[in-house]
């Protein structure tokens, strides 16, 4: 499964090249949103609806094949779903708004399903199997919904027709822009961090901490931190700077990081500390998240100002690109990494040098990982909001002005 997250995120920016060059009545950005959202529909019922004939090797092509399609659909919505930002809001604030609106939402989508779903599955049809196919389409027939008024309720600004770039100068113009190669790198680093300690969190709890039932309330009481950092932008924002707000959220997490390695070293299964700091990690996570993606819509526009070409879904295919990728590869790092702590998943007590080989693959490289990712974002990226401003004044005149001559 690891080879089919590499394909996908390959697969993203190939997708995003397909959205620029898209050219229809109905825009560049719903026709994908729609078809996208009703074939990824489509194949999460079926992945939950296996035929009960499919066993053994037949049932791993099945499973594997929907894996995979289920991956590259929802690549087809994901992207100009995310690319919109930057092409329907040119100010600052509308596009920070949007970005929350969509973050917050995202993850109140991604926690509801997770806390419901083994509740509801064994509530559903005459057997768990059965239940899952039930709760599958109720969850696809919502996600049509949802985007159908996504789609119906956007209007896409018309621009100019212009000649199409070709592949090769979207790509040119993608690592031409330094600011976008910034972010993304930024962010590689950022999600491998988090997602190195997701990997092994469950061995954390069960070896370490030793109650594995406490994952559950550890992830959690996360996902309420991360929907309310979220949330609380707008009013953040109203006193700092998005790179103060985002060196502040990236030390809040590293914060929670290092209580959470005191809790492990001495042994302390307390839940309300565990709470306090899972709390804590998720809060800067959330508020990265969004940041993000704020980052990303200002460089749309710092490469069209820069290189007179505006490439909003190739350079956001790059947000889902890394993400992806940066899974795949803390996967690994995790794999690797336990074979070298010696950690034994069918034992029931670990040694002491492993347990701490743990702590420090879970927690310490991840905030190494993370101080990383701040120093090279300050060093690096060095667009303020306003520069941001007058950017966006300047392709506002450039385009009344070209519109003139092209009307004279």
């Amino acid at each position: 499964m690891e080879s089919a997250r590499v394909f996908d995120a390959f697969n993203d920016p190939l997708m995003g090249i397909v959205v620029e060059k898209t050219n229809t009545r109905f825009g560049k950005f719903r026709p994908w949103i729609f078809t996208g959202t009703v074939t990824n529909a489509l194949i999460l019922y079926g992945l939950f609806a296996m035929p009960k004939s499919l066993s053994g090797t037949p049932m791993l092509i099945y499973a594997s094949a929907a894996y995979v399609l289920w991956g590259v659909t929802y690549t087809l919505m994901d992207i100009p779903f995310w690319s919109m930002i930057p092409a329907v809001t040119a100010t600052g604030k509308d596009r920070e708004n949007l970005s929350v609106i969509g973050r917050t939402c995202s993850s109140v989508g991604f926690a509801v399903p997770t806390v419901l779903t083994m509740l509801l599955v064994t509530r559903l049809g005459g057997s768990e199997r059965e239940g899952f196919g039930i709760f599958a389409a109720g969850i696809a027939v919502f996600f049509v919904a949802a985007e159908v008024i996504c789609v119906l309720g956007i209007r896409e600004h018309q621009t100019e027709k212009k000649q199409v770039a070709t592949v090769g100068e979207m790509f040119r113009a993608l690592f031409a822009n330094d600011r976008a190669i910034i972010v993304v790198v930024s962010i590689i680093l950022f999600n491998a961090s988090l997602y190195l300690t997701t990997q092994l969190a469950i061995y954390f709890f069960k070896y370490d901490i030793g109650n594995s039932d406490l994952y559950s309330l550890f992830g959690t009481v996360g996902g309420v931190g991360q929907i309310l950092s979220m949330m609380s932008l707008p009013a953040l924002r109203k006193k700092w700077s998005s790179k103060t707000i985002l060196t502040g959220a990236i030390s809040t997490t590293i914060g929670g990081y290092a209580f959470l390695f005191l809790l492990g070293t001495f042994k302390i299964t307390n839940i309300a500390l565990l709470a306090v700091a899972a709390f804590i990690i998720y809060i800067g996570f959330g508020l990265a998240t969004v940041l993000t993606t704020i980052f990303l819509a200002d460089t749309v526009d710092y490469g069209e100002w820069k290189l007179g070409q505006r490439n909003e879904s190739v350079i956001f295919s790059m947000q889902t690109f890394v993400v992806k990728l940066a899974s795949a590869v803390s996967v690994l790092i995790a794999g690797i990494g336990i074979d070298a702590i010696g950690l034994d998943v069918n034992a029931k007590v670990q040694s002491a040098g492993t347990l701490f080989g743990l702590r420090v693959l879970m927690i310490v490289v991840p905030i190494a990982g993370l101080l990383c990712s701040i120093f090279y974002f300050r060093k690096k990226y060095h667009l303020t909001e306003e520069e941001n401003t007058n950017i966006a004044r300047e392709l506002e005149e450039r385009r009344k002005e070209h519109s003139g001559h092209d009307f004279n």
